[in-house]
């Protein structure tokens, strides 16, 4: 399977919450509602604003298989308002939002594929930190997800009263 992975935009907004859904419904399926819940994120208007807010602010990335979208990712400077209250980074950085595939695509390596263009796109810009946060309960395998696409957990944090979450960061 070829991927390729092209700039996005706002018409890329339905696949990309297409995507989006695609992932709770796996994770459901996989007994693992705690990350995003067990209602399509399509169908939540402030991730609907999330993703077009960020596809604004960033720069989104679509990552097609043989010439389908298989997934994205959007790169931002600097985390949401959602961290506020982390250390700030003391350093320019790129930050990534809504890394997603759909699942039809599970095991090609378009995730790892989007990782990697994110870091060539950040060290193109002469940035040297790249950041994400994610989802760190139930068996944190998304974090190990990004520790094997060269991330290192630096600050844990909690969300919504419980929902535990995990920033990560490489030097590029």
């Amino acid at each position: 399977m070829q991927i390729t992975i092209r700039d996005g935009g706002p018409d890329d907004i339905p696949a990309i919450l297409g995507m989006l859904d695609s992932c709770v419904e796996w994770l459901v399926g996989q007994g693992r509602p705690r990350q995003w819940g067990t209602q399509p994120l399509s169908e939540r208007p402030t991730t609907v604003e999330s993703v077009a807010r960020y596809a604004d602010e960033g720069t989104v990335y679509i990552a097609e298989a043989n010439g389908v979208p298989a997934g994205t990712l959007t790169l931002t400077d600097a985390p949401g308002a959602y961290l506020s209250h982390l250390r700030p980074p003391g350093e320019p950085e790129r930050y990534i939002h809504w890394l997603a595939s759909d699942r039809r695509f599970k095991g090609y390596g378009v995730g790892a594929a989007l990782l990697a263009h994110a870091a060539e796109e950040t060290r193109r810009a002469g940035v040297g930190l790249l950041r994400v946060d994610c989802y760190a309960g139930d068996d944190r395998k998304l974090v190990a997800f990004y520790e094997a696409n060269g991330f290192t957990p630096t600050e844990a944090y909690t969300s919504q009263g419980d929902w535990p979450g995990q920033v990560l960061a490489r030097r590029v």
